[in-house]
């Protein structure tokens, strides 16, 4: 992976060291999922869940990004969705709905970024 991508990945949260150990070292496997992370319907899902109020949609989607983004080392997007996840788990559904706004964002740090890289 070049130097550029490394930083780009690095600067939107992703731990690109332990990405490319995950994909053993193989660039064409790590750009592959980051892409299909974005093409994943979980994030509309997530924030169709917290408009509509809908708290076990709402945990799902949490959930299922909150393994994605570990499995691809997005550090800042897993602590945030882990925390979600806690605060959804624990009944605190106003808690985890205020969490969107820095999760939104968040998100479209790595989206810009995955889409820098590759597209």
């Amino acid at each position: 992976m070049d130097e550029r991508k490394r930083e780009l990945l690095a600067g939107a949260g992703i731990d690109v060291q332990d990405a490319m150990e995950r994909f053993m070292q193989r660039d064409d496997l790590l750009e592959r999922f980051m892409k299909k992370f974005l093409e994943n319907a979980a994030f509309e899902d997530l924030k169709q869940a917290a408009a509509e109020g809908d708290c076990e949609k709402m945990l799902a989607a949490s959930h299922s990004l909150k393994g994605m983004c570990a499995n691809l080392s997005m550090t800042e997007l897993t602590a945030l969705f882990t925390g979600q996840v806690a605060r959804l788990r624990s009944g605190d559904f106003s808690g985890a709905k205020e969490m969107m706004d820095e999760i939104r964002k968040a998100y479209g740090v790595v989206e810009e970024a995955i889409r820098g890289c590759w597209q």
